[in-house]
């Protein structure tokens, strides 16, 4: 696996060419190649700020923080109050319109504040192309004038890990982290609690070995995926794991045979 060079050099180029900059960094890989290679590039005129909402796991934020610490980035952690709004409480299929929304707003305020010309996110040319991936963020992103340099630099998802890999950022291999109500069937409404449950729920699991797993929230019922290959460890523990699961308010618990799959709640 290795990253298009001249791919790599037009990235450079395009941030170069932004002067000073404002990244939408979440932690994930893609957010942290945008952040790495602004470091590189524009120094101190490279900005990372990071959302925090009850939406994303405690974990995660950490994990984001140690990072932009570790490349020596400029930090920023901004309360957002997408959960005031009740368009995005309601978890319509467009919820993490209002997210992001919500996210660049406070972006471009910082950003306008501090002589930034550019916000940018994460999105590469892979994102949105799965059929049942669907990216109502970036449309908010687009309507704000948020830039995507990994998507017009023409960087797929194996480019970004590949980068990720060369420039020695740990996450390279990291799997996708969405935020914690995309746990929640549509249409029901987005309780700040049921998100600690989940975020509980899925911590337990993980420090059993299941690094890629999902808690699909049910109200009382969870449904739970692994990797195919892992679905029968996990139901050969299957009473074990709900007896955890019932101490944080799952009454009953669905291994999915299925397996993992991204957006399964989007079908």
């Amino acid at each position: 696996m290795a990253v298009n060079d001249a791919r790599e050099d037009s990235l450079r180029a395009a941030l170069r060419a932004m002067r000073r900059v404002v990244i939408a960094y979440s932690g994930g890989v893609d957010s942290a190649v945008v952040l790495a290679v602004a470091v590189r590039e524009l120094g101190r005129d490279a900005m990372a700020l990071t959302g925090r909402s009850a939406s994303m796991a405690p974990s995660e934020l950490a994990a984001a923080v140690r990072l932009a610490k570790d490349l020596g980035a400029r930090h920023k952690i901004v309360e957002t109050r997408e959960f005031e709004n009740p368009s995005y409480r309601s978890n319509p299929h467009n919820r993490c319109y209002y997210c992001k929304e919500e996210l660049f707003t406070k972006l471009w305020e910082f950003a306008r504040a501090h002589g930034c010309m550019h916000v940018v996110d994460g999105f590469n040319a892979d994102d949105g192309t799965a059929p049942l991936d669907r990216r109502p963020g970036h449309e908010a992103a687009l309507r704000l004038g948020v830039r995507s340099p990994l998507a017009e630099c023409g960087l797929r998802k194996d480019d970004v890990r590949a980068l990720a890999r060369r420039l020695g950022l740990p996450v390279w291999s990291k799997p996708a982290t969405p935020c914690l109500s995309s746990r929640v069937p549509y249409g029901q409404r987005i309780e700040i609690g049921d998100l600690r449950r989940i975020d509980l729920a899925e911590s337990y699991l993980r420090s059993l070995g299941y690094e890629v797993v999902r808690v699909r929230h049910f109200g009382e019922s969870a449904r739970i995926e692994v990797p195919l290959q892992q679905v029968p460890q996990l139901t050969a523990s299957r009473e074990r794991i709900a007896s955890a699961l019932r101490s944080v308010g799952y009454e009953t618990i669905e291994i999915d045979a299925r397996g993992y799959r991204q957006g399964s709640l989007n079908g």
